[in-house]
């Protein structure tokens, strides 16, 4: 029996929209995310992609409770446990395999697996998840093949990442298997590297108003 302090579903219900954070400097932490909450953005994804990762996931976690901080990029039995450790409230995949499915389901946080295509959809569906990624979303046929999915599977759902921007955000949370979107376009890295903090607030509050 799991023990989550949250469930998939309470993080896909917390807004429409989750920032796909890569960060390489631990000081730059907490003003991101006090940026993109102050802009109405609670659901932050910091991916497995720097060295600092980890680190930077436990310090948002200690020092902003209010924040539903998260890892991307977990792939692995061991990273998984690692996020756990580090104060991470949810996990996200960008695939899946039957080990990290039968990790997710012994853990103390929820799983997001990732998916791109039926077949995989169905393992994860097997294995008791109903609350998925679609990754890569544009690059695997977007809104089209996330429609199609819709009919054979009408009780999963999904949060697409990959190619989404403010230009196309708006279509796929317009699907009703789609809860929420992943993007990178909330902190963009020249705004990160000219620590122009506000730049995040304005682009959050954009994406929570439209």
């Amino acid at each position: 029996m799991n023990n989550w302090k949250i469930s998939s579903a309470e993080v896909f219900s917390q807004g429409p929209v989750v920032p796909v954070l890569v960060i390489e400097n631990v000081e730059d932490a907490i003003p991101i995310a006090e940026a993109l909450l102050e802009g109405g953005i609670s659901v932050l994804e910091v991916t497995l992609r720097t060295q600092s990762a980890i680190e930077i996931i436990q310090k948002i976690a200690d020092n902003i409770p209010e924040a539903y901080i998260g890892a991307g990029t977990v792939t692995n039995r061991e990273q998984l446990k690692l996020v756990t450790d580090a104060g991470a409230k949810f996990a996200i995949s960008p695939g899946l395999t039957a080990d990290l499915l039968a990790a997710g389901k012994e853990g103390t946080i929820p799983l997001i697996p990732g998916i791109s295509n039926i077949s995989d959809l169905m393992k994860a569906n097997d294995a008791g998840y109903d609350h998925l990624k679609f990754f890569p979303a544009e690059a695997a046929g977007g809104t089209k093949t996330l429609k199609s999915i819709g009919g054979p599977f009408p009780n999963t759902v999904f949060c697409p990442t990959g190619g989404i921007s403010l230009s196309n955000y708006k279509e796929y949370l317009a699907l009703p298997n789609v809860r929420c979107v992943g993007g990178s376009w909330l902190a963009p890295n020249e705004a990160i590297e000219n620590k122009d903090w506000k730049v995040l607030t304005d682009l959050a509050n954009e994406a929570i108003r439209l």
